[in-house]
């Protein structure tokens, strides 16, 4: 009988690493790449920075122009807008033809119904269950436990940019239920 010696057709143990390692990578390769989209999906977006807002959009979603917003308005007209997180928000007009220094969230805080604006009431009246707030989002009439989430406006270049509500909700003198 022959007996089993090293030759040269047989790989080394070199070679075989490097194949198994390969291997190793091509398959960790493939599931990462495979489980990155159902990770991202279960991680929530990280908020903007401290200085960052977004820019309201119009029905058509393109930006808000101050100019153009204002303009076949009165003091107090109030318009939906897309606002924070996509959230339909109001733009005030004050009587300096202006956009107020707050917007509104216009979802009913009893079970998040978009609110309307009802001018002859001067009030939003919630058509889910009659929650009613007063002309600056403070609840006066249940089934709604909370005012109206408020966010800071601002006009850059002529356009209505939103950013997050943190100091005390001037309407109630408490902290924002919604920060």
């Amino acid at each position: 009988m022959t007996q089993l010696s090293a030759s040269s057709d047989a790989p080394n143990m070199g070679r075989r690493q490097f194949m198994n390692l390969l291997t190793f990578g091509t398959i960790t390769g493939t599931a990462l790449g495979a489980l990155y989209p159902v990770v991202k999906y279960f991680i929530p977006p990280a908020s903007g920075g401290a200085g960052g807002g977004v820019t309201a959009k119009d029905a058509l979603g393109n930006d808000v122009s101050v100019q153009e917003f204002v303009t076949g308005r009165k003091a107090g007209d109030r318009a939906l807008t897309q606002g924070l997180k996509g959230d339909p928000t109001y733009l005030i007009v004050t009587e300096e033809a202006a956009i107020a220094s707050y917007g509104l969230n216009a979802i009913c805080t009893h079970l998040g119904c978009v609110v309307p604006w009802n001018s002859s009431a001067n009030r939003f009246i919630c058509p889910c269950h009659g929650s009613q707030y007063d002309n600056e989002g403070k609840v006066v009439r249940g089934p709604a436990p909370l005012s109206l989430a408020l966010a800071h406006t601002e006009v850059v270049d002529d356009h209505v940019v939103l950013t997050p509500w943190t100091e005390t909700d001037f309407r109630t003198g408490e902290d924002p239920w919604w920060a």
